[in-house]
């Protein structure tokens, strides 16, 4: 009998979503200062890449850790279809209060898929801004 190994399964999703970088406690100079062009006031948007990564061990009735189209639509319910096309700053929800920066985004993204991931575990989550600057969230 093979013993169970855990594996890993990534799903990428793609959105656009505009957002600023502003602190309101800050003078509009301090704010172009310290944050440059991410502090417009007219916003600024990206096309955004994210790979959502579960691990877990296969079921052997299926092989599969988890269904990727059921990873897929958990993703697009709880994630992209909140924030593809949106102003970040004012209409996603889960992003209230806080700043709208890709470090804060991708703890509030786990925290939003998290809870509805049953088969394996959420394991990472790499949000791209763009193609050369990316964050990783590991849920620590």
């Amino acid at each position: 009998m093979q013993k169970s190994k855990t594996v890993y399964i990534t799903r990428k999703v793609h959105f656009n979503a505009a957002h600023k970088l502003y602190n309101p406690n800050w003078s509009e100079a301090e704010n172009e200062a310290f944050f440059g062009k991410c502090a417009n006031k007219y916003y600024h948007g990206h096309n955004f890449d994210m790979y959502v990564t579960i691990k877990g061990i296969a079921n052997p009735d299926t092989g599969m850790v988890m269904d990727l189209k059921k990873l897929r639509d958990t993703i697009n319910t709880y994630v992209v279809d909140k924030v593809d096309h949106r102003n970040i700053n004012h209409d996603v929800d889960f992003m209230t209060g806080q700043m709208a920066s890709i470090e804060n985004m991708v703890v509030a993204i786990w925290e939003q898929l998290a809870p509805h991931i049953t088969d394996g575990k959420l394991h990472c989550i790499k949000l791209y801004e763009t193609e050369r600057q990316f964050v990783e969230y590991y849920g620590e």
